[in-house]
Order: C-alpha cells, then structure tokens, then sequence
C-alpha cells in the first residue's frame, strides 16, 4: 500500500511540474523557454483592425512565428479588447498580458519621463521624429518603463495630432470657451488651457458619442484616427495643426523578457523593428488615403507659418510644466532642446 501510495505521489509531482513548465506563468515569465516547447504572446493595442499599427503587429506575429519555428505564437487583442490605456498598460505590468501598445500620454500617469513627449510643437517633420525616437533620446526614454515592470521594444507611427471642431479655428483666440476632449494628462490640459479652450478629459472609447451629443465641440487626434473612428462624420472643420506628435510606444512585461533565452530576446526584438518599419510605411500611406476619403466631408484648413506660431508662442508655461514633471534636466534637454 505505502508502495503505491508513493508511485502515485510521484507521478503526481512529475504531472505538476510538467504543467508549470509549459504555462506563461505569473507575473508575465517565460518560463518555456527550452527547445519544442510553446511560448504564448499575447499583445493588445487599442487601434481597430484596418489601423497601421494592427498591420504592423501582423508583421510582428508573422516575423516573430516563423524565426522562432513556431516556438512563439502570438495571440492579437486590438480595438481595446482589453480596455483603454491604463487598463493595458496594468494588464502587461501585472503579466494579464504579455505587452502591447498605449500612446505616449497616458504612459506618463505610470512613467514621468514620458511628460517630455507631451510638448506642443516640438517636431517639425516625421524625419526628425524618427531620428530622435530612434536615436539616443527615444531609446533613453524607452528605459524608465524598466521602473514600472515592462521593457519597451520601440516607437510605432500614430501620427501627427490635427484638431477638429465644429466651427472654423484660426488664433487662439477663436478657441475662446470651446469644449475640447483631451486624454486624461496634466500636460494636454494646461496645453488647451493656455489656448483658451475648455479642455475636457474623456477616454477614447467615449469620444464618438460625445461629439455626436455636442458634450464636446472639439478634439485632437492623427488623420489616420480621424477617418477610421469617424470623427469626421460629427465634426465640420479640421485643422491641420499637426501640434503634437504622439507615438505609440511598443512595450511587454519585463519579467517575460527577462525570461526569455537570449535567441528569443533578439527575435523578439527583431520582430518589433520590421513591425515599426512596416507601420510607419503603411501609416503614412494611410494618412494620405484617408485625408483624400473624407475631404467631402469635412472643411480641410490649411493654417499658414504665421497662423500656426501664434498656437506655438504660448506655450512658454506648458514647456515650463513639463520640465518639472519629468524632473530630469539631461532627458528634458535630449528633447527640448
């Protein structure tokens, strides 16, 4: 009887730590990590599926299977299956998920150094955002995720920000008591403020229906949005400030790469630049497809150098604001500047 009672502990135990083995684990590990053995990627973004980030995470999911030998299968969550950004970002911190993507912003509420990303104004051209994003300041930055659990891969295109409202918007001055939605960030809030507008933190998800009610007048966000959220279906004029560029910033949970085999880490990794590569191609060819899809739509407003400096030369108090919250000279000074 003690025999058998000691085979069947035995097997028991073989059992569990067969099973272990082969989950994802708690906290986002990855623990199967040894050859014939699946590691399961499970990545979420907010963006619906026609999106070029989506597209770009299929070029991730295609390039990361097929190096890894089927090692890696990647699980896609996009259009806020998973909940808006902070619902996200928590999830991949916590190991719900393996990572995903969030807009810069929000990402500040969990990691002050990303406030810098918020300055109105700060880049002139997609070149430039590359070389900076790409180039020692963006890679510096991606490192303070470290502090909060998740390990950044790189930055996605999400476009540059245009404003739409429903009357036409020249000067700050034509932005005078105007509701306009903006994400819930200390540093979008004083931007509008000090516009003259009357900004109103709302989540992306409500944002259709608030424009449709007129509880908002205004919002901000890439062309790209603009048309595959139909914003322009609820809104008369859009202008094309192209005030903030926001990316959208690749990340997974740090306990799960720091698991992974160094082979799988470079893959990793590797999928995560053709992925952006890809996107940016696509997301520009978007922008320009779309702008093209709703110009009867919507009045498409041109502002002039002249008309445009009168937003930029206000935003003195915002830079000012902004150098405080991320409370890092040398990282303000590597964008700022």
């Amino acid at each position: 009887m003690k025999k058998r009672n000691l085979v069947f502990l035995f097997l028991a135990a073989m059992i569990s730590a067969s099973l272990l083995s082969c989950s994802p684990g708690r906290g986002g590990q990855a623990t199967a990590s040894s050859a014939g053995e699946s590691i399961l990627v499970r990545l979420a973004h907010g963006a619906p599926e026609e999106h070029s980030s989506h597209i770009g995470y299929i070029r991730f999911k295609e390039v990361l299977e097929a190096e890894s030998n089927g090692v890696m299968n990647v699980e896609l969550y996009p259009n806020m299956q998973m909940g808006g950004d902070r619902e996200m970002l928590e999830a991949a911190q916590f190991g719900n998920t393996t990572g995903g993507s969030s807009s810069a912003s929000p990402i500040a509420a969990f990691a002050k150094e990303f406030f810098v990303l918020d300055a109105p104004f700060m880049f002139s051209s997609r070149d430039e955002v590359y070389r900076i994003l790409d180039g020692e300041p963006g890679q510096k930055l991606l490192t303070y995720l470290e502090r909060i659990n998740l390990k950044g891969l790189g930055y996605m295109e999400n476009g540059f920000r245009n404003l739409t409202c429903n009357k036409l918007i020249r000067t700050p001055e034509d932005l005078r008591g105007v509701k306009i939605r903006v994400m819930e960030n200390e540093v979008q809030i004083l931007t509008w403020s000090s516009l003259n507008a009357n900004p109103t933190p709302m989540s992306f998800g409500e944002l259709f229906t608030a424009l449709q009610q007129r509880v908002v007048d205004a919002q901000e966000n890439p062309i790209e949005f603009i048309y595959t959220q139909k914003f322009f279906e609820v809104q008369n004029y859009l202008m094309l400030t192209q005030h903030i560029y926001t990316p959208l910033v690749m990340y997974v949970n740090l306990n799960f790469y720091n698991n992974l085999s160094p082979q799988h880490k470079d893959l990793f990794e590797k999928a995560a630049r053709e992925a952006i590569v890809h996107n940016r191609r696509v997301a520009t060819e978007n922008e320009i497809k779309a702008k093209e899809a709703i110009q009867n739509d919507i009045q498409i407003v041109e502002l002039s150098d002249r008309e445009l400096r009168a937003f930029s030369d206000l935003m003195g108090p915002v830079y000012t604001t902004i150098r405080r919250r991320v409370d890092n000279d040398e990282l303000a000074n590597l964008f700022l500047n």
